[in-house]
């Protein structure tokens, strides 16, 4: 290509004195022009032509004379491939300015910079000029310098992309293509790097310096052994000397140590005298309360001897007045039962009477009426009559049979009906029961502490919770939340059995307490709660074997882990948890209970919950409670559930089947009520018929008895007869009914007067009684409290001859051997030194002589090795110490400082490295924000995600069309003009995240369609316009859309000649 010219448009675009702008760039033989020079504005420049006319060749020269190699532009594999074909060499010129606070160098290149990139075939250089064209340096690391001050990297996408670099983005749907585009960009990846160079280094520095710390160990280990050997001939004379004071200190530490066993001696003495006073007090005092204890007793015996002679006559009046009333009682109830015998006789004589007045009416009209003529039809009257009575007594005899039958065939039906519903019943009972145990089982799975109150004692726990302030010590409870069995739960039953309520059992330390948690049981509504006041300051109860049962069978106490000591002494003292025997089975408990008389026992319990025991001589064996039998201390209630739940499951299954017998047996009992009703009302119809026939046959034989009988009249003169004896009777009963009834009455007057007097005299000696009773209680108490104080009293007199008297005669005789032993050891320590030598020398006292005779011996064989150990001059050996003191010494100090620099080092690292994450964190948001803004010029919406553990990129595009809101992941996705504006969004937003004097930009509307080319170009404009930096936009696409102005400048290429 010839000599060519860009033409610009007119413009007024102000003057800018920017640092690093482009203003002017000159290209000579290289690529395809021979010679072009083109001025660039301040702002944004647009440069357009034909394909072929050498646009991307203007990018490719910048960078070329910025530095970057042939590969770095994509277009060569080397510089001298842009030589344009025929020439012998290439040049660029890049005028830049160089004005303002930001300038380079002002003093040596003024206010504009030129870089001349010269190429031939053979070599590359480089000039740098002063704005008179003189040169300055030809040196890289200058222009190196200028870039890095200018911040212009051309291999940054952001600050020159070219249109290979287009393509391949454009193109490129690889998520970690697009991280490594925007890691560049961004300029994270030359920080990273940077950091990761550092982090090397660092940590082969410090490897170093922990090389070098390592190597003096060795030297400072001969240094030790040199200062040891050293120390050690020091000490050799000190050795010597220090055995010769060691043994005067010897000889006299016998003599001491004799002194101090004889104080010691002496004061064991006085103490084991002055336990006589105090034995001897302790003697007296219970000897004095033994006697008054007797006295006491007397006195008691005798008001109560007293106090029985007074009430022996009450008792003996007592007896006669129950006597009299059980007499007068009987006598009473006898006359009751004779009245009641007269006046049923009474009732009886009444009714014959007037039977036998009927039977006189009757014979007197039978008499009249009758005839001769008539008897033989009565006779055939009766004889018919007499027949029909036997057929209907047939007739009612078969049906009451089956009546009887009936009934018998129903009232077993209703007996096994109710049998039925018995069993229904109680099997129901027995299916509740189960539900109501695994509740409670599945309640206690989920929290131990409801097995001992439900759930009312949560609340009561939370209560005292809410007022633990208020307390002097917190209440302990329940009881037993606090034990738990050691070995099985063989034994739960049995000690559920043995401790009962005091399982729910709550414990305070005082009075105020107790009222204080019945407030919170109130609060809690948890009625009847079982409160102990039990001291908290008395230790673990210790249980002599002698006061155990003597058996081999486990105690409660035994099978129970108890931590809390409160808890076991309320146990023993409160329940005699340590008396209570356990055994497997029923049998072996009666032996044990009643036959083997073991002392100690209080009650014996079966694993089943059987309770034996002695009262006074009666023998006593109780049933389990049948609401226990699940035992509250079992570990693991699973099995029981399961069992329970296997039960309850077997119980409904049975009662469904009794359930459809009832209904069968209910059906078959309705069916036998019908049956029976049938046969009553048969028979009852039969019996009318039969009496209605007896009747009439019986009036008929009597009518005709009487007609036959001609001494009727006679007959009823003998009823009458009879008639005025009844009337005599009867009156002489009467007579006889007020007789008793008098004396009922009296017997019941005198009944009353007995009660009466039997409650009077109750209630007279009802005091007598109770103190005689009290008394009783007293006299118990008194020889419960004697026969303590006399085990005391004798307890103590033995404590006095058996211990304090025999130890004193013996320290006695110890005291006199020890005085003799101390004169002849003072003896021999007088002739190896004076004592006055050994008291200059210091106090023995933290010496005994066993400690000073090993010492002593050590210290010889150490005197004698050390003097055959070493051979060489002290002299000598300290000053090779000193020499090797100091060279260590010099050593050390080096690395140490080397060692700060580097820890410096590393924590200027760690907090570059932390801000370097911070602030890739913060671009990432940027990105996302500024493309989305971006994109939303054309309508549409997006976001970009990146991940830098994965170092990838991924970009969302939403269009406005797309109905069904989904987005697209990948560019390719897209239609050209889409991908090439959503590929300038995405530049756009990584331009606003970079800083560079200029920008410039290759064919960035490729693809696009007239509307995107257009809203692209507005957007590129704006954003040009104000970001603040240079750009320059090369296409080959019409941009008479663009209007130039103050900041915009348009220039054309010439066509490319054919």
């Amino acid at each position: 290509m010839a000599d060519s010219k860009v033409f610009a448009e007119a413009r007024g675009n102000p003057a800018r004195s920017g640092a690093g702008i482009i203003s002017r760039i000159r290209l000579e033989n290289f690529m395809c022009h021979s010679s072009l020079e083109i001025e660039f504005g301040d702002w944004v420049n647009f440069i357009t032509g034909q394909n072929g006319s050498g646009k991307s060749a203007i990018l490719t020269a910048l960078c070329v004379a910025f530095g970057s190699r042939a590969r770095g532009t994509q277009r060569a594999s080397s510089l001298k491939d842009f030589i344009k074909t025929g020439c012998s060499y290439a040049s660029v010129l890049v005028e830049i300015k160089n004005r303002g606070a930001e300038s380079f160098k002002p003093e040596s290149y003024g206010s504009i910079i030129m870089i001349e990139r010269r190429i031939t075939e053979s070599s590359s250089t480089i000039a740098l000029k002063d704005q008179l064209g003189k040169r300055v340096s030809n040196r890289k690391d200058e222009l190196r310098e200028l870039v890095e001050h200018f911040n212009i990297d051309v291999e940054n996408p952001c600050v020159i992309m070219s249109q290979d670099k287009s393509r391949e983005f454009l193109h490129s749907g690889n998520d970690k293509d697009k991280f490594k585009f925007f890691f560049k960009a961004t300029l994270l990846q030359q920080v990273s790097e940077l950091l990761q160079n550092i982090r090397t280094e660092l940590t082969a520095a410090s490897a170093i310096v922990d090389e070098l710390e390592s190597s003096i160990r060795p030297i400072v280990k001969e240094l030790d052994e040199l200062h040891n050997k050293i120390k050690s001939m020091e000490h050799v004379e000190e050795i010597a000397q220090e055995l010769q004071i060691l043994k005067k200190k010897l000889a006299w530490s016998w003599v001491y140590d004799v002194d101090r066993e004889i104080q010691e001696q002496s004061e064991k003495i006085k103490i084991l005298k002055d336990r006589i006073p105090t034995c001897q007090a302790r003697i007296d005092k219970y000897t004095t309360i033994v006697n008054d204890i007797k006295e006491l007793l007397t006195t008691q015996k005798a008001k109560i001897a007293h106090l029985m002679e007074k009430t022996s006559e009450a008792r003996r009046m007592k007896e006669n007045l129950q006597q009299s009333l059980s007499e007068a009682t009987k006598e009473r109830l006898e006359l009751e039962e004779e009245h009641s015998r007269e006046t049923n006789i009474a009732r009886k004589l009444t009714a014959r009477k007037k039977l036998l007045e009927q039977q006189i009416h009757d014979i007197q009209e039978q008499y009249s009426r009758n005839s001769q003529a008539e008897a033989s039809k009565i006779e055939e009257q009766i004889e018919k009559l007499q027949n029909e009575v036997n057929v209907a007594h047939d007739n009612f005899a078969r049906v009451q049979e089956e009546e009887s039958a009936a009934a018998e065939r129903l009232s077993f039906a209703r007996n096994a009906v109710s049998e039925i519903t018995k069993e229904i019943e109680e099997n129901e009972r027995r299916c509740r029961e189960l539900c109501s145990q695994i509740r409670e089982l599945q309640q206690r799975q989920r929290n131990k502490v409801t097995a001992f109150g439900g759930e009312r004692v949560l609340s009561l726990l939370q209560s005292i919770e809410r007022h633990h302030k208020k307390f002097k010590s917190h209440p302990i409870g329940p009881i037993g939340a606090h034990v738990m069995l050691e070995n099985s739960d063989v034994w739960a039953l049995a000690v559920d059995s043995a401790i009962g309520k005091l399982l729910d059992a709550f414990i305070v330390t005082n009075h105020k307490d107790s009222l204080l948690l019945r407030d919170c049981s109130r609060e809690a509504n948890y009625r009847n709660i079982q409160i102990i006041i039990y001291d908290f300051s008395v230790p673990r109860l210790h249980i002599p074997k002698d006061k155990l049962p003597q058996t081999h069978h486990p105690t409660t106490i035994s099978l129970l882990q108890i931590e809390n000591s409160i808890v076991f002494n309320v146990l023993v003292d409160m329940g005699g948890a340590e008396r209570q025997v356990l055994v497997q089975d029923y049998e072996v408990g009666k032996s044990v209970a009643f036959e083997q008389r073991i002392p100690n026992l209080k009650e014996v319990y079966t694993s089943d919950g059987y309770r034996m025991f002695y009262r006074g001589s009666v023998q006593t064996t109780l049933p389990p409670y049948r609401r226990g039998m699940t035992g509250r201390l079992c570990s693991g209630v699973d099995d029981q559930i399961y069992s329970f739940q296997n039960q309850v499951s077997e119980i409904k299954e049975y009662v469904g089947e009794c359930k459809g017998k009832k209904r069968l047996s209910e059906e078959g009992l309705h069916d036998l009520e019908g049956k029976l009703h049938i046969a009553k009302k048969l028979r009852v119809s039969e019996e009318r018929k039969l009496t209605s026939k007896q009747i009439a046959l019986s009036a008929m034989k009597d009518a005709y008895a009487a007609e036959q009988n001609a001494s009727s009249e006679p007959n009823a003169e003998e009823l009458t007869t009879e008639i005025s004896q009844l009337d005599d009777s009867t009156q002489r009963k009467e007579m006889l009914l007020e007789k008793i009834q008098v004396k009922i009455a009296t017997a019941d007057e005198k009944v009353n007067k007995l009660k009466t007097s039997l409650k009077e005299w109750c209630d007279s000696t009802k005091e007598d009684i109770d103190a005689i009773e009290k008394a009783e209680h007293e006299l118990l108490l008194r020889e419960e409290q004697l026969q303590s104080a006399e085990t005391e009293k004798v307890h103590y007199e033995g404590v006095m001859h058996k211990k304090v008297l025999p130890d004193i005669k013996e320290a006695e005789a110890e005291h006199e051997h020890l005085q003799h032993k101390r004169q002849e050891n003072f003896k021999k320590a007088s002739i190896i030194c004076p004592e006055c030598e050994i008291e200059a020398l210091g106090d023995l006292s933290g010496s005994n002589p066993e400690q000073l005779s090993a010492q002593l011996s050590r210290l010889k064989q150490r005197l004698q090795h050390e003097s055959q150990r070493h051979s060489e001059s002290i002299d000598d050996l300290r000053t090779l110490y000193h020499k090797k003191e100091r060279k260590i010494a010099k050593k050390r100090q080096t690395y140490s400082m080397i060692r700060e620099k580097l820890n410096a080092c590393q924590k200027a690292h760690d907090l570059r490295w932390s801000k370097f994450q911070r602030n890739a964190t913060l671009l990432k948001r940027q990105l996302t924000w500024q493309f989305n803004g971006h994109l939303r010029k054309k309508g549409i919406s997006g976001h970009v995600k990146v991940d830098y553990e994965k170092k990838v990129l991924s970009v969302e595009v939403k269009m406005p069309q797309d109905a069904s809101g989904n987005a697209v992941r990948d560019t390719r996705g897209l239609s050209g003009g889409e991908r090439s504006f959503s590929t300038l969004c995405f530049a756009l937003a990584l331009h606003e995240m970079t800083e560079a004097p200029f920008r410039a930009m290759d064919e960035f509307d490729v693809f696009m369609d007239a509307v995107s080319r257009k809203i692209s170009l507005e957007t590129l404009v704006d954003f040009a316009a104000n970001q603040g930096s240079q750009w320059i936009f090369i296409t080959p696409h019409d941009i008479s859309m663009v209007q130039p102005g103050e900041r915009v400048r348009k220039q054309q290429m010439p066509a490319p000649r054919g």
